[in-house]
């Protein structure tokens, strides 16, 4: 869920962000007890916090010369996208496969990413952003990948906002949490790939950009530290919201809503970890208030992480 500036883009603006669901690993002595249930545990987010330090810190020109605090600022806090309408359903199925291919992985996301794609383009119009840019979908095996963006190590999924965008997903990740507990695969591919479709809502909204403006000219580590977890739990609280909004139709009920909420529970900050994705109960709060957001009359209002007090994106 991390995002990061570019270090090789020659003067384009451009981010990435990097999912930290991958702290869900089951560690072998916790496979015995996990119960019937079999959910994987947290354990920690190694991977990704070593892709943070050998992405880089700098930014493009680009990217710097287009914001200033107060541009920076009214982008992230009081943008258009607040003020957009509900998210409608997308009435999409979920697909129906064993999610132990690449290729498996990739049609079971590349469905879902169309579907988001339709059911959030009236939301981005009525905001003013291109609504019509569509993200690719990559998926990948790799330790190291080398995206537009630079290099992310590790099993990761995350998001490149480079030209129309990109979202990387680590299929063997959801090959392995398959072979341990189906259901939970599918509630954890579910939701990564919606969080990382939201990092696109971002991008294409200016939020992206504009938080990442900020943390950069921040001076302290812990106001850095909060702007990314104001920006990922952002990510994960939209994210929610397209699940929720699609819920009758995919339909997240029953034994996969179960496993669903135990993901977003347990997705965040781990223990001994950087403290840049929000604690486990924040994550879980703004996860599950997105997922709920179609009672109001906006979606995005309801994500709005920039406006919360420092608490609510400790």
């Amino acid at each position: 869920m991390k995002n990061l500036p570019s270090t090789k883009l020659r003067g384009l603006a451009a981010v990435v962000a990097v999912a930290g669901f991958a702290a869900l690993a089951m560690p072998a002595q916790a496979a015995q007890t996990a119960g019937t249930a079999g959910e994987p545990l947290p354990a920690g987010k190694t991977a990704e916090s070593q892709a943070v330090r050998t992405e880089g810190v700098q930014r493009s020109t680009a990217l710097a010369a287009a914001w200033n605090s107060t541009t920076a600022k009214n982008t992230v806090r009081y943008n258009k996208l607040y003020k957009a309408p509900v998210i409608p359903p997308s009435k999409c199925k979920e697909v129906k496969a064993t999610l132990t291919t690449a290729a498996a992985v990739k049609a079971y996301d590349q469905q879902m990413l169309t579907c988001m794609w339709a059911a959030w383009a009236p939301v981005l119009k009525a905001a003013g952003a291109n609504y019509k840019l569509k993200p690719t979908l990559i998926v990948h095996n790799y330790s190291r990948v080398n995206t537009y963006c630079g290099i992310v190590r590790g099993p990761q999924s995350y998001y490149c906002g480079y030209k129309n965008g990109q979202i990387y997903i680590p299929w063997g990740l959801i090959q392995t949490y398959w072979k341990q507990n189906p259901t939970f695969a599918r509630a954890y591919a579910t939701n990564t790939i919606a969080h990382e479709y939201a990092h696109h809502v971002q991008f294409v909204t200016g939020i992206l950009d504009a938080s990442w403006w900020r943390q950069r000219a921040f001076t302290t580590q812990s106001t850095k530290l909060e702007e990314s977890r104001r920006r990922e739990l952002q990510a994960s609280c939209l994210g929610s919201a397209y699940i929720g909004a699609n819920k009758r139709y995919y339909p997240m009920s029953g034994t996969l809503y179960t496993q669903w909420k135990y993901v977003v529970a347990h997705s965040g900050d781990q223990a001994g970890a950087v403290r840049d994705h929000g604690s486990l109960s924040n994550h879980n709060w703004w996860s599950t208030a997105g997922f709920n957001a179609t009672s109001s009359t906006t979606t995005a209002s309801r994500c709005n992480t920039f406006a919360a007090i420092s608490s609510r994106v400790s």
